[in-house]
């Protein structure tokens, strides 16, 4: 029996890096967004997801996911194929089932991309049911 809500309030704090070696398909060329060969903003944008996802993969129950709802990034500065970024999602704010992670996207010392990223924490079954009505 699963739980009727998951309290995440002392999640505040987590911390998850991902990491990336840019390559050709990372780039603005190949992804549409741009005609230049390097690490492209909706690339960026998948990374900082992809670390607040593992940011609280492993403190969910069974049954529960989150889903992104907002994302509001700043691509500050181009990085070329063959750049390492890495990309850290730090859980700054819990409301409720509301997640606030703030992003740091890095290639070396240099700030790439920042910003903030809102998950909110669902019922797998029942989002997947609600989608298919």
């Amino acid at each position: 029996m699963q739980p009727h809500s998951v309290d995440a309030s002392s999640w505040t704090g987590a911390v998850t890096r991902v990491e990336l070696t840019v390559t050709d398909a990372d780039t603005a060329q190949a992804m549409g967004s741009g005609d230049v060969p390097v690490l492209a903003t909706p690339r960026v944008l998948a990374l900082a997801e992809a670390a607040t996802v593992g940011a609280t993969a492993r403190r969910l129950p069974p049954g529960y996911t989150t889903v992104g709802t907002r994302a509001d990034l700043e691509h500050r500065a181009a990085t070329p194929i063959g750049g390492h970024v890495t990309a850290e999602a730090r859980l700054a704010k819990v409301d409720g089932r509301r997640l606030t992670f703030e992003i740091v996207v890095r290639d070396g010392k240099q700030v790439v991309a920042e910003g903030r990223i809102e998950r909110v924490i669902v019922d797998r079954a029942r989002f997947l049911a609600n989608i298919m009505e």
